[in-house]
């Protein structure tokens, strides 16, 4: 399962309305704080960029499966029929996925044919990937 950031916040609401037991109190009160404002602080970063980050891998998934899927029995259509609806996260998530799902069968194909060069390209796009979503986190602090 993958927690959207509503998921996330309701998370946090219900962990911060929810009155900590007199034997949970001190310590344990103070860790599930600041782990509220941790996941509070990554559903922020996330958010700064998701819909940048989701344009633009749909774009890049698009590309390859267009250019390169015909050839190992993916219509370059089937990758522009995916839309990205409203362009609200959501929907360029759900878009994503249907065309994370056709790169799949694009790299499977590949692989089957021994594709050497678009088997690099592909693994390529998907390190890329990775990195367009990482996150940039602030040093971490000693507790006192």
């Amino acid at each position: 399962m993958t927690p959207t950031a509503q998921d996330l916040l309701d998370a946090a609401k219900k962990a911060l309305a929810t009155p900590t037991r007199p034997e949970d109190a001190g310590v344990f009160a103070a860790a599930r704080a600041r782990l509220v404002a941790l996941t509070n602080h990554l559903v922020e970063l996330e958010n700064e960029d998701a819909i940048n980050v989701r344009m633009r891998e749909n774009a890049a998934l698009r590309e390859i499966i267009a250019e390169a899927g015909p050839a190992h029995g993916i219509a370059a259509d089937d990758a522009h029929a995916i839309s990205d609806g409203d362009y609200s996260l959501a929907a360029l998530d759900a878009a994503n996925a249907g065309l994370r799902r056709l790169l799949i069968r694009l790299h499977e194909a590949v692989e089957r044919d021994h594709h050497v060069a678009l088997d690099r390209k592909i693994l390529k796009l998907y390190r890329d990937m990775a990195r367009w979503r990482e996150l940039d986190l602030p040093p971490v602090k000693p507790v006192p």
